[in-house]
């Protein structure tokens, strides 16, 4: 593995062409990590999927969860999707929260995060004792776990319409909602990030037997703005 500190060169950063860090041939495409200005983005197969600019809406998606959980202690939650890191950490600053599992599916992600240049946002998520990473395809994860939680909050594609490959098209359908509910205690939040709201979601959500389905919208500096779908197992 070459070296992160080589590869990020100087800490005086300017606003030229994107530069790219590491590139990753994997069982799911390419993934690319690039430097441009301050900000550090991840590409897969050529789809920007997010950067390190703001992490508002990935706070949101998990505070979101927690406070649908109306008090619950020591709540465990589900992250599907490690990306730049924001929802681990925010997670693992909150003590409120019991057990931390996150499930990302690369393993280039795991590393720019481990020992990479990711790690100034993750490395005390990291070495939290609450936090579990786990490689793995969240699809299949949710499918196969026997493992229960209190909150799952998806951040894996750019919505539901939107996703990064066709496999994870699943996850939103009926079958993948139901498995999604599975891996819920009653009474468990389901939360999705989405770069644009979608009313066919939220009735996909209730179609899947899930209650008090709501969309709440986190203002971008442009455009329309990101929302999180939450939606809640019954009891």
């Amino acid at each position: 593995m070459a070296n992160f500190a080589d590869m990020t060169g100087a800490t005086s950063l300017d606003d030229g062409p994107p530069v790219v860090l590491d590139r990753r041939e994997g069982p799911y495409g390419e993934v690319v990590l690039r430097r441009h200005g301050e900000l550090l983005q991840i590409i897969a197969n050529g789809c920007f999927l997010m950067d390190t600019s703001d992490g508002r809406s990935e706070r949101l998606l998990v505070d979101a969860a927690r406070d649908a959980l109306d008090g619950r202690a020591e709540p465990a939650v589900l992250i599907g999707g490690l990306g730049v890191g924001f929802s681990l950490a925010h997670a693992a600053r909150d003590p409120r929260w019991g057990r931390i599992t996150v499930v990302e599916r690369e393993s280039a992600v795991v590393d720019w995060h481990r020992d990479g240049p990711l790690s100034f946002l993750s490395a005390g998520a990291f070495a939290d004792p609450r936090t579990a990473i786990v490689e793995d395809d969240l699809v299949a994860y949710v499918n196969e776990t026997s493992d229960t939680f209190d909150a799952l909050c998806l951040d894996v594609d750019n919505g539901p319409g939107w996703t990064v490959d066709e496999d994870n098209e699943s996850l939103y359908s009926a079958a993948g909602l139901a498995s999604c509910a599975r891996v819920l205690r009653p009474g468990g939040v389901l939360a999705v990030w989405s770069a644009q709201p979608s009313s066919e979601f939220e009735e996909s959500l209730w179609n899947a037997g899930f209650k008090q389905v709501r969309t709440e919208e986190i203002p971008v500096d442009r455009g329309v703005p990101d929302v999180v779908h939450l939606a809640v197992r019954p009891g």
